[in-house]
């Protein structure tokens, strides 16, 4: 108030405007009916005088419990439905509980499909806290035995992550209507994870109470089955489809070629499709990602062009599905129809997670200029398109711009997810950028990413790179929940350390404690015993995956194979490999590989004509390895020729490794001028 002994007072006639700073001090209401509209002057005082402001003790009004974005009038318990139902479609909960409470003080009743409205709100943003308060309000309008709301109510939990209010729920339930146990079975499926038992526990329940079963209860059994690959299930599942007549149902037959695919059976999967007359975009969808699932990427391409020979375009989610597929087997001409083709629809290509693919797809083909171009192209961003840039730069060895990019990033406004770290930290380890995974790890700490084991593994893979193996063993041993991954990453810590036996002594401890080692935890273990020569333990860990069933997986076998020839037991690789029921490229490669440990180059060259005859590819680690053998065994004419092989039938481009072995090899036998020859190649190729 000491500014205002300084004014002077204005004549009569003048009208008085209050200095703006009065209204700042005071805060008055804009339309309050406290706000001054007289001021005295006291002559005495010099200074204006404002009339003395009543104080009203706080009360409770409807002002308080209806949102400024409401009407005041919409006393209506029509329109107050509406406006809640607004609210619940915006998902503003906070606004929507205190209209409930005003409802509740006045003793106004709320209509149940009001109340699902507000229960689909609390699913769609997971918010537990709210759900349970709506219940709250659901028991206050005595609804809560109505069959309707409790089905969603069920739903609801399960959806947030507590599958013991929705069992409460369920159990409290009068009827036996099958909604609220299909309710009950999605949840289950939702938290199951990879187990089914749950699942299968409830749906015999309604089994033996007489519920009539219908197409979701069975959608709901045969996606457990998919999730957890349990093809016998998955049988008996189907054969009960027919008992019961409902293999018309399009739903089920697309849910059944999931089950097949997820359980690798990629026959019955096209038998499956085979049977189906009138197949929708669905049905397709589900063969394509089937396909690129079970990493049979010409079968994926094959079937969207027949897909679209039949008359139907590609939608958004086969487009998402078939770009990563494109990347993989590098076939940029035909991602660049694709890419025209999403140009063209219009609606496809303002699409953020088809930009994403399409810059993956590009990167992948090794053309990162045009997925730049898609990059910068783009009118909106997000951190997933910076994720696929930034994982693209890695895949080209442009990894300095990859790392670059979480600042660019950043600077645009995007904070960085879990798939970021996941990207950019293998970044920091090839680079051995200690600096910056250190200050990625106080980015991750510090905004609440540590819990997420993807994460916590990738920063102690990072620091292992990086010669600093005590920070891994810090970040393992603060976990509070260790799983299969973090295992398998300490062993792997420990491996890229060099220090195979602190390896085998975390395998140990993994087998003491509740977690058993999965195939790539075996997988590692198998190399690890290879490096030490440790037979015994290689067998029992072969043990190990004859008992888990395991040695159908490629990768696994084709490591028990190469496990047996480093430690010189070529007999019992053999024995394996014969043994095997499905041979791959894999396996086949492990087998060459093994000879030529044990310097048996003759047999190695035989493995390689066998694999040849019977209709297997070799692929670019096959021929490093038969390079390899020729380098050693000084089979100059057997190396030229197999380089031949590689690059004109069967397509491979030379790496770096191909060239130097038939280089070396080429001198050292003293055929310079071909040695020089495919120096040139290798020059005019880089």
């Amino acid at each position: 108030m000491d500014g205002l002994t300084s004014f002077t007072p204005l004549p009569a006639k003048t009208h008085f405007k209050p200095p703006p700073p009065l209204l700042h001090l005071h805060s008055f209401p804009t339309n309050s009916p406290q706000t001054p509209n007289k001021y005295h002057y006291n002559k005495k005082e010099k200074q204006y005088k404002f009339p003395p402001i009543r104080e009203n003790k706080p009360t409770f009004k409807e002002s308080d419990a209806f949102p400024s974005s409401l009407p005041l009038h919409a006393r209506n318990p029509t329109a107050i439905y509406r406006n809640l139902k607004r609210l619940a479609e915006e998902n503003k909960l906070n606004d929507a509980l205190s209209i409930l409470k005003y409802l509740d003080s006045k003793g106004v009743p709320v209509n149940p499909t009001t109340f699902s409205s507000l229960i689909a709100a609390c699913v769609r943003s997971k918010s537990l806290t709210f759900g349970r308060m709506i219940h709250t309000y659901i028991r206050i309008n005595g609804l809560e035995k109505n069959e309707f709301l409790c089905t969603k109510l069920v739903n609801m939990y399960t959806s947030c992550g507590s599958v013991e209010d929705a069992n409460k729920v369920f159990d409290e339930m009068p009827s036996s209507s099958v909604y609220p146990w299909n309710a009950l079975l999605r949840g289950n499926v939702v938290h199951g994870k990879r187990q089914y038992g749950e699942v299968l526990h409830t749906f015999s329940k309604m089994r033996e109470l007489g519920i009539e079963l219908n197409v979701y209860s069975f959608s709901c059994l045969m996606k457990s089955f998919a999730g957890a690959s349990a093809v016998g299930q998955g049988l008996k599942a189907h054969a009960l489809l027919v008992k019961n007549g409902l293999l018309e149902s399009s739903i089920l037959q697309t849910c059944l070629i999931d089950v097949y695919f997820k359980c690798g059976k990629i026959k019955l999967a096209r038998r499956m499709f085979e049977e189906i007359v009138e197949r929708d975009i669905v049905v397709w969808g589900t063969m394509i990602a089937g396909f690129a699932h079970n990493r049979l990427q010409r079968e994926a391409i094959e079937y969207v062009r027949w897909m679209c020979l039949e008359g139907l375009d590609p939608n958004s989610v086969i487009l998402t599905t078939i770009l990563p597929v494109i990347g993989e087997v590098g076939a940029r001409e035909l991602g660049r129809e694709v890419h025209a083709y999403v140009f063209k629809t219009k609606s496809y290509s303002k699409q953020l997670f088809i930009q994403s693919a399409l810059i993956d797809m590009y990167c992948k083909c090794g053309d990162l200029v045009s997925g730049r171009k898609v990059f910068y192209g783009s009118m909106e961003r997000n951190a997933v398109s910076w994720t696929a840039l930034m994982a693209g730069y890695a895949s080209n060895g442009r990894l300095e711009q990859a790392l670059r990019s979480i600042v660019w990033m950043q600077q645009e406004g995007f904070k960085p997810d879990i798939v970021t770290f996941a990207t950019v930290l293998p970044v920091c380890a090839k680079l051995k950028a200690l600096r910056q995974g250190k200050e990625i790890h106080s980015f991750v700490l510090k905004n609440g990413f540590l819990p997420y084991i993807s994460v916590v593994t990738s920063l102690m893979m990072m620091y292992s790179k990086c010669g600093v193996l005590e920070y891994s063993s810090r970040l393992f041993q603060g976990m509070e929940k260790k799983n299969v991954i973090a295992w398998t990453a300490m062993i792997d810590s420990h491996v890229e350390s060099g220090h195979p036996e602190e390896a085998l002594n975390v395998f140990r401890s993994m087998q003491l404690s509740k977690h058993r080692p999965d195939s790539v935890a075996i997988a590692r273990m198998l190399s690890v015993c290879g490096k030490l020569r440790v037979l015994k333990l290689g067998k029992e860990i072969h043990g190990q995956v004859l008992k888990k069933d395991l040695a159908s997986i490629p990768f696994v076998s084709s490591e028990i194979v190469k496990m047996y020839g480093v430690c010189g037991a070529n007999d019992e690789a053999k024995l394996f490999f014969d043994a095997i029921p499905v041979k791959g490229v894999m396996t086949w490669t492990s087998l060459i590989e093994a000879y030529g440990y044990n310097y048996r180059f003759e047999e190695a060259m035989s493995v390689f004509k066998a694999m040849r005859s019977g209709g297997f590819s070799p692929n670019h680690h096959t021929f490093k390895a038969l390079l390899c053998i020729c380098e050693r065994a000084g089979f100059a004419d057997e190396a030229c020729h197999i380089f031949k092989l590689m690059t004109r039938i069967y397509d491979v481009k030379p790496s770096e490794d191909h060239y130097s072995s038939i280089i070396g090899l080429l001198n050292r036998v003293g055929r310079i001028e071909e040695a020089q020859r495919y120096a040139q190649l290798r020059s005019s190729m880089s």
